[in-house]
C-alpha cells in the first residue's frame, strides 16, 4: 500500500469512528427520549406552573389574576398556617428519631442470626408498605378509638381509657406511634448496614474487655453513621410529606382543634377545599423551601458526625 493510500485510511478511521459515535448516541437519546418526557410533561412543567400560580389568584373557574407577593403577605398573617407547621415540626422532630431508634434495635435484634430470619424481616417490613393507605388509617382510628382495643386493654386493668383520637392532647401522640409502627424500611437498610461491619472488630473490644454497651457506641454507631444519615434524609423528607394518616384520622378537618392539623393537610383543604389554588401554590413552594433547608443543614452537619472509611 502506498503513502497515500495509508494517509487516506487513516483520515476515513477518525470520521467512521465519529460516525458510529453519532449513531450510538442518537440510540441512546431515543431510549432516554419517554423519559425525558416525563420529566418535562409530569415534573418540570407543573412545577413551573405552581411556581407561577404561587403569585396569582386562581380558583379554577377563571383564570389566574397576577396580584404579586400578596400570597406571600396573606401566609405570614395566618393563624392556622402556622399552626399547622409547628404540627408538622413536632410530628416530624418527635416521630422520626422515634421511628429510627426503634428501627435500629429490631435490625440489631435481626442480626444475631436468629432462625426464620428472612420471615422476620418480611414480616417486620409489612408496615412500611401499609402505613400510609387508607385501611391502617380507618383501622387505626378504631383502635384508639373511645370503644376501641387500646380502651379495651387498659379496662382490664382497671384503667377507663378516652377517646385518644377525639382529644386534642393526645391525637397527635397517635399518628406518631402509626409513624413509628412503619419502621420497616429503615429496618432493612440498617439490618444491611449491620451486615456490612466486620466481625473482627467485635472479637478485638471484646479481647480487650469492652462491653456490648461500650460495643455499640465505640464500633456499631460510628461505622454506621453513613446509613444513619442516610435513613435520616429519607425519613425526614417523607415525614413532612406525609398526608394520609391524618387526613382520614381527623375525616379531613385536621381536628380536634387543629390538632392533627398538618401543613399537607392543610394545603390539601386550601387547594381542594376552599379551590383556592393560587394560595395553596404558594404554600407548596413554601414546603418545598423547608424540606429543601433542612436538609441542607443536614448535610453541612454531617461533616462533624458520619465516618466514612476514607
Amino acid at each position: 500500500m502506498s503513502v497515500v493510500a495509508e494517509l487516506q485510511q487513516l483520515k476515513k478511521g477518525p470520521a467512521g469512528g465519529r460516525k458510529r459515535k453519532h449513531k450510538e448516541n442518537k440510540a441512546g437519546h431515543l431510549f432516554l427520549l419517554p423519559w425525558t418526557i416525563g420529566l418535562i410533561g409530569i415534573t418540570l412543567f407543573p412545577m413551573a406552573a405552581s411556581l407561577y400560580l404561587a403569585f396569582t389568584n386562581y380558583n379554577l373557574l377563571q383564570s389566574p389574576e397576577w396580584i404579586g407577593m400578596e400570597n406571600i403577605t396573606r401566609m405570614l398573617g395566618d393563624d392556622r398556617l402556622h399552626n399547622s407547621i409547628q404540627v408538622t415540626f413536632t410530628y416530624v422532630f418527635v416521630g422520626v428519631p422515634i421511628q429510627l431508634a426503634v428501627s435500629l434495635a429490631i435490625a440489631m435484634l435481626l442480626d444475631r442470626g436468629m432462625r426464620g430470619l428472612s420471615f422476620y424481616r418480611s414480616v417486620f417490613y409489612l408496615p412500611s408498605m401499609l402505613g400510609s393507605s387508607v385501611a391502617i388509617a380507618v383501622l387505626w382510628r378504631q383502635i384508639f378509638g373511645h370503644s376501641g382495643l387500646i380502651n379495651q386493654l387498659l379496662a382490664m386493668v382497671g384503667i377507663e381509657g378516652q377517646g385518644w383520637v377525639s382529644s386534642p392532647d393526645t391525637a397527635l401522640g397517635t399518628l406518631i406511634i402509626l409513624h413509628v409502627w412503619t419502621f420497616g424500611a429503615p429496618m432493612v437498610i440498617f439490618l444491611a448496614g449491620l451486615r456490612q461491619i466486620p466481625d473482627m472488630y467485635y472479637e478485638a473490644a471484646s479481647i480487650d474487655g469492652a462491653s456490648r454497651f461500650k460495643q455499640f457506641f465505640a464500633i456499631t454507631i460510628p461505622l454506621l453513621t453513613p446509613i444513619i444519615f442516610f435513613n435520616l434524609v429519607l425519613q425526614l423528607i417523607g415525614a413532612f410529606q406525609n398526608f394520609t394518616q391524618a387526613f382520614i384520622v381527623s375525616g379531613g378537618s385536621g381536628g380536634p382543634a387543629d390538632s392533627t392539623l398538618f401543613y399537607t393537610l392543610y394545603l390539601y383543604q386550601q387547594g381542594f377545599g376552599r379551590f383556592d389554588m393560587g394560595y395553596a401554590s404558594a404554600m407548596a413552594w413554601l414546603l418545598v423551601l423547608i424540606i429543601a433547608s433542612i436538609t441542607a443543614v443536614n448535610f453541612w452537619l454531617s461533616k462533624y458526625w458520619v465516618h466514612y472509611d476514607d
